[in-house]
């Protein structure tokens, strides 16, 4: 909680939303209370007069509200972090008139537009050819996390993630489309692209596997760009263009031990620093690339 909460405060955009006070107004008293609490956290982090500060009121208000995470359990960083994002959308949306498909590739922010989908979320588009009939259709489909697969044992790049997760595939057999021109079941080749591209993108690499009927940690060398990450080879020619930079790092432990420390950059001094529950050390731009990464946090460089 700790280490994702500290990544969360580090995204200036999402910092300066809630210093300037704006989030009240748009807060849904009825379902806010854990955003209200996010809300102080921040406040006190960044305004505050102590050293440091104890997530303890969130942690005990979103426990509330979220049985699961109430006890001191172990629980991985990303389901949590979904739930975080998802529950400060609840908290601040504006429904919309119309209603559209938010799916998600790794979680959707329900109906409505929020500070969360403002920042956070971004859309892909999955082209699905038919292989008989040659025929085109597109499915749209909304993200706030992006999980990406690694495609190596033991060292590659950020990059080759996303070759990865963009490249095309074949459905066949069981997993065949059923063509509206053909009418009937068929192999087709399916390519994801980017559509829209958030302000803030989240990436989380897939370090669990399944092997042999045993789940397995991937403790493979991804190596993450600071700055300057391109999206453009892998998003459509009317999407925005955007370049990104390295704000947060999120770090795994052990398979069934997963004690997450973050690195953080911050937004004033642009030093880097390593949040470890109670320990704050500033740490080289050297020492942020490191071979347990597990979320990575990056924002547009035109902010």
């Amino acid at each position: 909680m700790n280490a994702v909460l500290q990544c969360l405060c580090s995204l200036t955009p999402l910092v300066q939303y809630f210093l300037s006070g704006r989030w009240n107004t748009a807060l849904h008293e009825e379902t806010g209370e854990s955003a209200t609490a996010f809300g102080c956290l921040i406040s006190d982090m960044w305004l505050g007069e102590f050293d440091y500060v104890s997530p303890e009121a969130f942690h005990s208000v979103f426990g509330k509200r979220y049985p699961a995470f109430s006890r001191r359990t172990q629980h991985d960083a990303q389901e949590f972090l979904i739930c975080v994002l998802d529950d400060l959308h609840e908290a601040f949306k504006e429904v919309r008139a119309q209603h559209s498909s938010d799916a998600g590739a790794s979680t959707g922010s329900g109906s409505g537009t929020s500070i969360i989908t403002k920042l956070f979320e971004g859309q892909l588009s999955y082209g699905i050819r038919c292989l008989k009939c040659k025929a085109l259709a597109d499915r749209p489909e909304s993200f706030t996390v992006l999980s990406l697969p690694i495609p190596s044992t033991t060292v590659c790049s950020l990059q080759d993630c996303l070759e990865c997760f963009f490249q095309p595939d074949t459905l066949t057999r069981n997993n065949q489309i059923h063509c509206y021109w053909c009418g009937g079941n068929q192999d087709a080749t399916v390519k994801a692209s980017i559509t829209k591209a958030p302000q803030i993108i989240i990436f989380h690499l897939k370090r669990f596997a399944w092997q042999d009927k045993h789940r397995r940690k991937l403790s493979t060398t991804v190596c993450y760009p600071f700055r300057d990450l391109d999206l453009s080879p892998y998003s459509t020619v009317s999407c925005n263009k955007a370049e990104y930079s390295l704000c947060a790092v999120n770090h795994a432990g052990d398979l069934d031990y997963g004690h997450y420390t973050a690195f953080c950059k911050h937004s004033v001094t642009k030093h880097w620093y390593s949040f470890d529950d109670a320990h704050v050390t500033k740490i080289p731009d050297s020492a942020v690339q490191a071979d347990t990464a597990y979320l990575l946090f990056y924002t547009s460089q035109g902010y």
